[in-house]
């Protein structure tokens, strides 16, 4: 099996990082002007020996340590041993492997819009990089002359550092959003200690009272003590997800074992447990606890117990009659997360092995049946929401440019319609950003006199302090216009707002099992959403919702409720996750939505091609350790891996970095001062490890907030980089993986990295860019990578980025024999007296001939 992979080349290794040890270490690329200086200052002797560029420390050589620069050609190709238990099934058995249809009319106007919004969004990113570019230029070249002047023109009194976006923003050029920074925001809120949401000042018993669901308190519990699976029906805001654990603990359930609630998404279990505890009379993590991954407020006294959908099925894992539950409940199950759908059919087979355990799934109205049917024709228990009546509007003719039709709508809401917040709908941060600043634009024209609009942004790279001003209440006399995205359709409630703008789209993750990548596609909302959207404009009072498509886009374009993620995402890490609970016939396996045979097809390759699963498509000793780990099979790979070759610590880090993301913040208005201190942490290696120097420079200033402020790092990522780290530590001592560092043996660093994740490898192009070894696609590598200004042969990237081009994100430079070295079952070495793949894909140009047909040559009747 793959169990031990790694034993055999550990002697190699070894003795490899033994003659590694006199090479000396890739160095930065240097500029033509920075060799040229540096000879200058090296002949007139004023440079130390120990600061030339080519001086080598750490092999104790000082100059004359070798470079490694060693250029040779190096083919590979892919290994088309398919194993047995796949014969037949894949991509190379030709095989249709086709992307996940998630758009119902593709030559609908609601699609023809989103591919219209995607080419503008690439055409004001290139008119605002001109208009930086002019700016530099139209700076006065000597910058001295205004300040003697008396009489000089005042817009001519700007600093250098200002023409550069060093200092605080070119004059009159900088947006005026609704929070000027986080820092301040963070501390008025201290000073006037703001409680966030609807404050409501009534005894707690009284709040409960209050809530719709109190008055079925008794017919519920009768309904769950009758029935072993309950299907609950109830709007958001009836009280559902806080009140029914604590019916059910007060009826006594929790004598038989905890009570525990899934949630989709992390902020909403972590609010709901504190509102729950607060309510139960305790302190958070007694009683009443949650837990997420990488973080468990929970204690031996818990009885109800809010978490993630994925921390249950990862307790399922280890105990699979979730002996310690007497009941669960399966809450905004209409979210169908990949994780809820693999409860559904694990929970199913609890239910048939238990007859005293009971589960309650809870979901808004649309598919209640559908899941009823499911769980053995379950009874609906359907709990009335105290929303009011919405009125809603659609536009006559279809808009081709929704955002431009979003800020115009905001503005006649503002000018025409009575008080009453406003919330837009859009899809990510950066048109949420070019919203936010058309807005601005617009308000400072308009007469004085009007009530201020105030225009708060949301999404989920913004720090914390900040996203939580869109809670305040707004002041008097001045109306609220929250931008956000689909995170303000369920997750989070606020109040006060009466008129929703739904442009009808949404950023959703698409799985290609052709390529194997994920990729990020603004696609048209389910009708389900569009009426969960307008229902936001119904929480407070009445209130109107413009939808910016036609009625008939709205009937005829829209699905009528959102693809199930299982459908449309990467399934590696849940086959992988089935295969260890002893789930073997995937195909068999009970899903409410059976996933695309070719996205389980995928999954399994990649996993024996990890060494995950044996040539039968068994669990192999290495894929079972892999599966205890809560990160994707690459990343798991890469960590065992790292263990054999010696560098665990290092990789810790690095994992735990790139499940944090978002680590280096760069506010509009500092950019090129941000850029400057992230290329300070530049390795010539690559991105990995400029994230692990990020972190072990974080570590030797103690963990200091400033210094993350200082050097444009947001802090609360990197908090949360050192919680996932002691985490993964944790399971490591619980399977004795010993932690190891490589001290200054980076090769051995990056080749524990290539040996989970050699299918992201790609190599330069002699055109432009790079292709990828597997699919010959081309991609680029990010203007923000350590490795832009090097441009290596070979690199590796941790995931793909489509914004205006394919970009890699988080690059690595390799060496192309550790894929064949690592991945002996996806790669080889080419042979010689064959074309390799990649030369298949290359044809032969000829040199401009202006009186012949460039094809003439050609000797073969296909003509190139």
């Amino acid at each position: 099996g793959g169990g031990g992979g790694f034993n055999n080349n550990n002697n190699n290794n070894n003795s490899s990082s033994a003659n590694n040890t006199q090479v000396r270490r890739r160095g930065k690329r240097m500029s033509e002007y920075e060799l040229w200086e540096e000879k200058q200052l090296i002949a007139s002797g004023v440079l130390d020996v120990r600061e030339y560029s080519r001086y080598d420390e750490d092999s104790g050589l000082g100059v004359l340590a070798p470079v490694n620069e060693d250029r040779e050609e190096f083919e590979i190709d892919l290994n088309d041993a398919e194993p047995a238990f796949l014969k037949g099934q894949t991509a190379r058995d030709g095989i249709e492997m086709s992307p996940i249809k998630i758009v119902k009319n593709p030559d609908g106007s609601l699609q023809r819009a989103a591919i219209e919004q995607s080419a503008k969004a690439k055409e004001r990113r290139e008119m605002k990089q001109n208009e930086e570019r002019m700016m530099i230029d139209a700076a006065p070249r000597d910058l001295n002359r205004p300040w003697e002047d008396p009489t000089a023109n005042p817009n001519d009194r700007v600093l250098a550092g200002e023409l550069r976006g060093l200092g605080g923003g070119i004059k009159g050029g900088s947006s005026t959003f609704a929070y000027s920074s986080s820092a301040s925001s963070a501390a008025s809120m201290m000073q006037k200690g703001v409680t966030f949401g609807f404050q409501d000042t009534r005894p707690i018993k009284e709040q409960r009272e209050s809530l719709p669901i109190f008055r079925l308190k008794k017919q519920l519990l009768q309904a769950v003590a009758e029935n072993q699976v309950l299907v609950v029906i109830g709007e958001t805001g009836s009280g559902k997800s806080t009140q029914m654990t604590q019916y059910l603990a007060e009826a006594g359930y929790t004598s038989k074992g905890r009570i525990g609630c899934t949630q989709p998404r992390r902020v909403a279990a972590k609010s709901v447990a504190a509102r729950v505890s607060e309510e139960f009379g305790c302190r958070i993590g007694e009683e009443v606890g949650y837990s997420f991954r990488f973080e468990d407020v929970t204690s031996p006294e818990t009885v109800i117990k809010y978490m993630t959908d994925g921390i249950l099925l990862r307790e399922c894992l280890l105990d699979e009659l979730m002996t310690q539950y007497a009941l669960i409940v399966l809450d905004e199950a209409h979210e169908r997360t990949i994780n809820t759908d693999v409860l559904f059919g694990l929970l199913k087979q609890v239910c048939l092995k238990r007859p005293d355990f009971k589960l309650i799934v809870t979901s808004a109205t649309l598919d209640a049946e559908k899941f009823a049917s499911y769980f053995f024709d379950a009874p609906i228990f359907t709990i009335p929401g105290r929303t009011f009546p919405v009125e809603i509007m659609y536009v006559k003719e279809p808009e081709s440019d929704y955002l431009d039709a979003a800020v115009t709508t905001v503005l006649n809401i503002h000018l025409t319609e009575p008080e009453g917040d406003i919330l837009i709908f859009l899809t990510g941060e950066e048109e949420i950003n070019t919203c936010c600043m058309a807005l601005s634009g617009y308000l400072e024209k308009l007469d004085r006199s009007l009530p201020e609009l105030l225009v708060m942004p949301i999404y989920s790279t913004q720090p914390s302090e900040v996203q939580s001003r869109i809670f305040e209440p707004t002041p008097l006399g001045k109306r609220k216009c929250v931008v956000a995205t689909n995170i303000a359709e369920a997750s989070i409630t606020i109040d006060g707002i009466y008129y929703v703008v739904d442009p009808g789209f949404v950023k959703v993750k698409v799985y290609n099992p052709k390529t194997g990548m994920d990729s990020l596609v603004v696609a048209p909302i389910s009708q389900a959403s569009a009426k969960q959207r307008s229902g936001r404009a119904g929480r407070t009072g009445p209130g109107k919702c413009f939808r910016l498509y036609t009625e008939a886009a709205y009937k005829n374009e829209m699905m009528p409720t959102n693809v199930p993620e299982i459908q449309r995402s990467n399934l590696s890490i849940v086959v992988l996750t089935l295969k260890a609970m002893g789930v073997h016939d995937l195909l068999a396996f009970d899903f409410m939505d059976s996933p695309p045979a070719s996205t389980l097809v995928t999954a399994l390759e990649q996993l024996y091609n990890l060494g995950a699963l044996d040539e039968e498509g068994l669990l192999t000793k290495l894929g079972r350790k892999m599966a205890e780990f809560p990160i994707d099979p690459p990343m798991s790979k890469s960590l065992i891996a790292s263990v054999d070759l010696g560098c665990s610590d290092e990789i810790l880090t690095i994992l735990a970095m790139l499940s944090a993301q978002n680590i280096f913040y760069r506010p509009r208005d500092k950019q090129a001062q941000a850029d400057q201190k992230r290329a300070k942490f530049f390795q010539p290696e690559g991105d990995h490890l400029t994230l692990l120097a990020v972190y072990d420079q974080w570590k030797l200033n103690k963990f200091s907030v400033p210094w993350c402020k200082e050097n444009f790092l947001q802090d609360g990522s990197l908090k949360r980089a050192q919680d996932v780290r002691k985490q993964l530590l944790a399971i490591m001592d619980r399977y004795q993986l010993e932690q190891v560092s490589a001290g200054k043996d980076y090769i051995k660093i990056c080749k524990a990295i290539t040996s989970g994740f050699f299918f992201h490898s790609a190599r330069k192009d002699p055109q432009e860019g790079y292709k990828t070894v597997v699919e010959q696609q081309p991609v680029f590598i990010h203007p923000s990578s350590s490795c832009y200004q090097q441009q290596p042969d070979w690199v590796l990237y941790h995931e793909l980025v489509l914004t205006t081009k394919e970009y890699m994100r988080e690059v690595l430079v390799i060496d192309p024999k550790w894929l064949v070295e690592l991945a002996p079952r996806f790669f080889k070495p080419a042979d010689a007296n064959k074309l390799s793949r990649r030369k298949k894909h290359e044809r032969i140009e000829p040199l401009y001939d202006r009186y012949h047909d460039p094809n003439m040559w050609r000797l073969s009747k296909r003509r190139g």
